[in-house]
């Protein structure tokens, strides 16, 4: 029987106690053993969330004070599968961290596990009452990512953010408490554009490592060879590829705007900022005429520190009109 204060987020029955998948201390990410707290599980993910590279600001200034660390924990949780699936000290055991990253999930849904990410995890989804599907949707995409390398249609590659990024999305909403089906549906417009330009931003990353988030059909419209992208050349046809590609991601961008509107003020800034820094990536693409196949584009700590204030002036607007 559940608690009356326990929520019910996993139907999938706890294993024994003394069940072989309990907590021991072989972590895939090789997070020290502790002891762990949960203040200090969630400044270990703090620090994770501070000192990785994102076009996006991550449990920002903007968001309220108490919701940051929980923010952060779904970020460390995520961030640290996406490196099972890309980073090289991962290679040959990354099926089996993944494989071991979920066990830790499951367990953390039933119990506490010594481990600093699913401390701070289990305590952010006994808060804000989040299921578990979200989270293994996005072991899913990492999964997908050790032997999917090219998508045949861009209708395919929507399937993968369907996993892959919108559950960010998701995850943030419960945070906030918004389960609106109209909001979360803003919200993967949001988070699948995201994710999209971020794959136009590392072709010259992904493209040496066999992998192709050009989609085929793409490809083939614009007359575009694997043997051009392998070789770095951005012929013309290439750059018109990449315009429409972009363009396409601005819509994206567009259509999930809305969202920005219809939440509470400082989730609202939140997702401008992040908003308007997929916006930039794009922009940046297009000043390069398009030639990312041998650089990836960056934002600058001045980019960033541009649009947030964009952000602010954006929001005081809509404050003086009374939209707030």
């Amino acid at each position: 029987m559940v608690s009356s204060t326990e929520p019910r987020l996993f139907c999938v029955p706890p294993p024994p106690a003394d069940d072989e998948s309990a907590p021991r201390w072989n972590p895939p990410d090789g997070a020290p053993p502790g002891p762990w707290t949960i203040e200090t599980a969630y400044r270990f993910c703090e620090r994770m969330a501070t000192t990785h590279y994102e076009n996006f600001p991550v449990a920002s200034r903007f968001l309220p004070s108490h919701l940051r660390p929980n923010v952060m924990a779904i970020y460390a949780f995520a961030r640290t599968a996406d490196d099972f699936a890309d980073e090289p000290r991962y290679e040959n055991r990354r099926v089996e961290s993944l494989d071991r990253w979920e066990q830790l999930l499951e367990l953390c849904y039933h119990r506490d596990v010594a481990h600093p990410v699913f401390l701070a995890l289990r305590d952010t989804v006994r808060r804000h009452n989040i299921p578990i599907s979200p989270l293994k949707a996005l072991l899913t995409a990492f999964r997908m990512d050790l032997t999917k390398k090219r998508y045949a249609t861009f209708a395919e590659l929507r399937h993968y953010c369907l996993h892959s990024s919108h559950p960010v999305g998701q995850l943030v909403l419960y945070i906030h408490g918004h389960q609106e089906p109209e909001l979360h549906r803003a919200s993967d417009e949001i988070c699948a554009a995201l994710q999209v330009a971020n794959f136009l931003q590392d072709l010259s990353v992904d493209t040496p490592r066999g992998r192709c988030y050009l989609p085929e059909e793409d490809l083939v419209h614009f007359c575009v060879s694997r043997e051009d992208l392998l070789a770095g050349h951005h012929t013309r046809s290439f750059k018109e590829l990449m315009a429409y590609s972009v363009a396409r991601c601005r819509s994206m961008f567009l259509r999930g705007r809305p969202l920005i509107r219809k939440v509470e003020p400082g989730l609202s800034m939140e997702l401008e900022a992040t908003w308007r820094g997929g916006m930039a990536i794009l922009q940046r693409i297009e000043d390069l005429d398009y030639e990312v196949l041998n650089f990836r584009p960056t934002l600058e700590k001045k980019d960033m520190a541009g649009i947030a204030i964009r952000s602010l002036f954006s929001f005081g607007r809509r404050f003086i009109r009374g939209e707030v």
